[in-house]
């Protein structure tokens, strides 16, 4: 199925926790190029993201967005040291027991206010729960932008499939009246001579059959007209092909091209200039649309 770069898609996740969103957007690159934004503290999961994105595209600039909601999560945790506050607690008892006259309790207060028995330190992650949740939301949001991406690219290569055969058309019609373009040219130099001569004068005839038959050699486009079709019957092919195909289309569309320029300089003729002009017309809308597709 041909698909459009663009899109966007989103995904929810929910534990009853934790509640991770997931969204992506894109546009068109050359190459797949994916930036992943969440929160620092799940920063292991990255690669894992972008696997999942990569198994859904492979062109696009990708902007994956991760959103983390919840009321009982933060990014710190409380460790307490006991061990440091029983030694804290002896050392006190130990003071007290030596210096009767000193007053006061040995307090939770005291002793929670002291150096080190409580320090913030990060939150601690359960990575397989987190890097599974996280991955079904990133999941559902692909699924949803490639949605997006088939609806978009059945729309494209409608459109550049009835443009190719508007080429194909035309190109049948520049086919039927080239073998035209040689006898209009003997017609015209034979219509100069005798302006030039005079009604009495003799023409040459082999002279100017000669000069026809060079003036055929050199405006001769059946071999530019055999490649263009050519080139049409394969855009269909690879439309057809159901994959990835946005860099062949576009190096067949400058093939293209390049045979309707030379159809255009060979001919020498203005019809077949102005259905050339038309052939061009086509391409190119056909190239704006390929630069579209994956």
């Amino acid at each position: 199925m041909i698909k459009s770069m663009t899109g966007f898609g989103r995904g929810v996740s929910s534990d009853g926790r934790i509640i991770m969103t997931a969204e992506i957007k894109a546009v068109n690159h050359r190459y797949c190029d994916i930036t992943v934004k969440m929160p620092r503290r799940f920063a292991f999961a990255e690669e894992a993201v972008k696997g999942v994105v990569k198994s859904f595209t492979t062109r696009g600039k990708i902007d994956v967005m991760i959103n983390v909601e919840s009321s009982e999560v933060s990014d710190s945790d409380v460790k307490l040291d006991l061990g440091l506050a029983r030694k804290y607690y002896e050392r006190l008892t130990e003071l007290k027991d030596h210096i009767p006259e000193l007053s006061g309790d040995i307090s939770l207060r005291l002793i929670s206010s002291l150096p080190d028995v409580m320090s913030l330190a990060p939150a601690e992650e359960d990575e397989d729960h987190i890097l599974s949740q996280l991955t079904s939301a990133v999941t559902e949001a692909c699924k949803n932008y490639d949605s997006m991406r088939t609806t978009e690219g059945s729309k494209l290569i409608a459109d550049i499939l009835m443009r190719n055969d508007l080429i194909e058309r035309t190109a049948l019609e520049i086919e039927e009246y080239a073998p035209k373009v040689a006898e209009l040219y003997l017609a015209r130099m034979r219509e100069r001579m005798e302006e030039l001569l005079g009604g009495g004068a003799q023409i040459t005839e082999d002279r100017l059959l000669l000069e026809a038959a060079v003036f055929a050699d050199k405006s001769n486009i059946t071999e530019e007209l055999v490649r263009l079709k050519s080139h049409v019957a394969q855009l269909r092919k690879i439309a057809s092909s159901g994959e990835p195909a946005g860099k062949k289309l576009d190096f067949l569309v400058q093939e293209m091209n390049r045979e309707a320029n030379t159809i255009g300089s060979k001919a020498n003729d203005i019809n077949i200039t102005e259905k050339m002009l038309l052939l061009k017309a086509e391409i190119e809308k056909i190239r704006e649309q390929v630069q579209n597709i994956e």
